[in-house]
């Protein structure tokens, strides 16, 4: 091997043959490779979520097909007919991830209501009381009553100890998503007016008066995974079965809903 080594002109021979190996074998190849041109369908103008998409939203064009997404779609008949699961710019390639062949729900989290539970809403009165605009769907909440009724009382009824909120709504009635750059959110964002919650039969009552009695706060109690948030709501649950049917006002009653250990956070998330 070190003979081969030494011989220059037997290395300079298998130099030369790896350089036109590179030149003419490699090189073309790849140069075909980026350069191989093939059609898709893109967005020709906006499309809303939600928005069922019509051939007219759509056109061809040819790109080149080097480090083109594997699930881009080509034509427009996989496109056409479908609904958008996110806004689409004008520009923007078609994602097989971004449609659904069935229509979406308005408001999803509505749809899935089984006549168990009912869906109420709740005005924020303040910046403070709805916690800063920080309240996201998926929440597990408190919700205190201050200046209730004649006497000016402040409460944490127990019947509103761990509460689900399905959506943080604005005064457009648009609600809240949640995202991971606040840059895209704008310093203009508007802030949320009502919170809609997830209450049983023996909370709606309450609820209601308290809304029209007093000014409600929100403190936060969980957010993370579902199987630490359906613990507290299960304890919530276990309260209110024993309580009397069609209580409505504030409940004296100092006892309140136990506090579920938290899981592990690889299991459950993280408490707040």
């Amino acid at each position: 091997m070190k003979k081969l080594l030494k011989n220059r002109t037997l290395m300079g021979v298998l130099c030369i043959v790896l350089s036109l190996l590179i030149c003419f074998g490699l090189t073309p190849l790849f140069n075909r490779a980026i350069t191989a041109q093939t059609e898709i369908t893109r967005v020709k103008s906006d499309i809303k979520k939600g928005e069922l998409i019509t051939p007219d939203k759509l056109e061809s064009i040819t790109v080149g097909s080097y480090n083109l997404p594997a699930n881009v779609l080509k034509k427009k008949e996989e496109i056409s007919g479908k609904y958008a699961l996110a806004d689409l710019q004008k520009g923007d390639y078609v994602l097989s991830t971004k449609l659904s062949a069935a229509p979406l729900a308005e408001f999803e989290y509505l749809s899935a209501l089984d006549g168990t539970k009912q869906a109420m809403s709740v005005t924020i009165k303040s910046f403070a009381a709805g916690l800063s605009g920080k309240l996201e769907a998926g929440d597990i909440v408190s919700l205190i009553a201050t200046a209730y009724g004649d006497r000016q009382e402040t409460a944490l009824p127990p019947e509103l100890q761990y509460v689900y909120v399905l959506a943080v709504t604005t005064g457009k009635g648009q609600d809240k998503e949640y995202t991971t750059n606040p840059k895209a959110e704008g310093d203009g964002q508007e802030l949320p007016s009502t919170i809609t919650v997830l209450v049983r039969p023996a909370q709606e009552g309450l609820l209601a008066d308290l809304e029209a009695k007093s000014k409600l706060h929100v403190a936060l109690v969980y957010r993370g995974g579902k199987e630490q948030a359906q613990k507290f709501l299960d304890a919530q649950d276990k309260y209110l079965a024993g309580l009397p049917k069609n209580s409505a006002t504030l409940n004296q009653d100092l006892t309140v809903p136990e506090t579920p250990a938290l899981l592990n956070k690889a299991q459950g998330g993280n408490g707040q």
